[in-house]
């Protein structure tokens, strides 16, 4: 059994610790504002200038004004703050984010991401804050489905797409595993439920290792 976009979300944001200050990337990453722990406060950052980023609002409750990061509705906690791009920037820079939650197209190995451009002409490329967060962040953790939907591995011996930045994921969640990238590898902390290792690896194109305690990745049902 394959985990959802938001289980993913959810397993991501259980590894946040109180206090922290968390950028949120485009996409996936964004669905763990919705997810976190009752009892942490995390402190989510907008690269479009928000700092406090609240979960999507309910259906036909969303402030026109307030957008996230990919331009979707979005909501402010209470005692949030608005500040230009510029300054949203200078925190990254500066060092004053300690995760960086982010999407990727592929990650490799020796912990490269790829998040920024493919080789689909009709696919046009981004690079927003991407780069800025990769080497700006204390921790570049990344969310992505462990497979395309051609069956092609996003985990890999060799990033296939131009880097967005070189070493820098030290964390993978998958819809199949949750998985470290270490100085020897890839290293599988977590398998979800009903995924053998021998499936995880036939569907993994980099080499993979198992840690002497695998757990069992079984989040809530969430869709």
């Amino acid at each position: 059994m394959t985990l959802t976009r938001a289980q993913i979300a959810w397993r991501a944001a259980q590894d946040l610790r109180d206090g922290q200050y968390v950028n949120l990337g485009i996409g996936l990453p964004l669905l763990a504002a919705a997810c976190l722990p009752p009892e942490r406060e995390i402190i989510f950052h907008s690269e479009n200038g928000i700092l406090g980023l609240g979960p999507p609002p309910a259906p036909g409750e969303y402030d026109p004004d307030i957008i996230n990061a990919g331009k979707a509705p979005a909501t402010v906690v209470s005692g949030g703050a608005f500040f230009n791009h510029e300054d949203a920037f200078l925190m990254i820079r500066g060092g004053h984010v300690d995760v960086a939650l982010m999407g990727a197209f592929e990650v490799s190995q020796h912990g490269d991401l790829a998040n920024w451009t493919t080789d689909d002409p009709a696919f046009p490329p981004g690079v927003g804050g991407a780069m800025d967060l990769a080497s700006g962040a204390a921790h570049v953790r990344v969310l992505m489905e462990h497979n395309t939907r051609r069956g092609a591995s996003r985990l890999r011996s060799n990033c296939s797409y131009p880097l967005t930045a070189a070493r820098c994921v030290e964390r993978v969640y998958t819809d199949l595993a949750v998985i470290d990238v270490t100085q020897t590898g890839l290293l599988v902390r977590e398998i979800a439920e009903g995924v053998t290792r021998q499936t995880l690896a036939e569907r993994t194109d980099a080499p993979l290792q198992f840690a002497d305690e695998v757990i069992l990745l079984a989040p809530p049902q969430l869709t």
